[in-house]
């Protein structure tokens, strides 16, 4: 079996990262590969709408763990974009799986070790914003963590990887965030509020989000988003608006209906993200 991080204190989570990177170079025969995209609900289908690629499963690689989540596949897809390497996650674990924060970042570590430069998150989330549209993509500007965990925790890394005190000032970049833009010029961007979940959100803690600077509500990204700038990479996050948050409509929230409206709204999420990869 695969060596395994969980909860429990990993001495190098980076060497076991490049090691499941190597097991990846020697199964897809490319050496390196330029760009990671983590795919949340409702996004899988981008994939779907790119060349094949090789598919392999997330747990047969060094600490993978398979998800669990409704709407998220145990596959890593490697197909050639534009003259780029081209790596997806088609699935995400979650600390509401029970994993502990080095095992959610574990494939964006293994991503940047294998050559990614370029990493973009997408998810499915909640919106404070009334205004907008269940079904609209929303770039991310910046995000608050309030998962309670952290993916930096231990001794410094070793190197040639940067101290565990990363700034975060500059997290979502820039660059990404205007390309999308040019792309897309109606696009909204926002601030994502990270939860730990499963359960939804209470009124309260949407209130106490929006109050913060937060515009919406989610249970992952944050902490790989985290990990991948620590280590470099140039990061976007792309948010699909899947339900109105807790206490601002009359709506009862419910799982099976953002997968529902996640699913109905992906072909336009995969448009967007179909031209910003071919953009980069």
């Amino acid at each position: 079996m695969p060596d395994r991080l969980s909860s429990v204190h990993v001495t190098d989570p980076f060497s076991l990262a490049a090691k499941a990177a190597q097991q990846l170079a020697n199964f897809t025969k490319k050496p390196h590969h330029d760009v990671y995209v983590a795919l949340g609900s409702g996004w899988a289908a981008a994939a779907d709408l790119l060349p094949r690629g090789q598919d392999i499963a997330m747990d047969s690689l060094t600490g993978f763990a398979a998800p669990t989540a409704i709407g998220h596949r145990n596959t890593l897809r490697s197909l050639e974009l534009k003259g780029r390497n081209v790596l997806f996650g088609l699935g995400r674990v979650h600390l509401y799986e029970g994993h502990g924060p080095l095992a959610v970042v574990h494939p964006i570590r293994t991503a940047v070790a294998a050559g990614c430069r370029i990493v973009v998150l997408t998810n499915a989330c909640g919106s404070i914003r009334t205004d907008w549209p269940v079904g609209a993509p929303v770039v991310l500007a910046d995000h608050i963590n309030f998962t309670g965990a952290s993916p930096m925790p231990g001794g410094n890394p070793p190197p040639p990887w940067p101290s565990r005190f990363v700034p975060l000032t500059d997290l979502y970049s820039p660059r990404l965030r205007a390309l999308v833009r040019s792309l897309d010029p109606e696009i909204p961007e926002g601030v994502y509020v990270g939860f730990h979940g499963p359960e939804f959100e209470t009124p309260a803690e949407v209130r106490m989000a929006r109050a913060w600077g937060g515009d919406l509500v989610g249970m992952s990204t944050v902490l790989e988003a985290i990990a991948a700038h620590h280590m470099g990479a140039e990061v976007l996050g792309l948010s699909l608006v899947t339900n109105i948050a807790a206490g601002l409509t009359d709506t009862p929230l419910d799982a099976d209906h953002v997968i529902e409206v996640a699913g109905k709204s992906a072909p336009r999420a995969a448009d967007l993200l179909r031209r910003t990869l071919a953009a980069l």
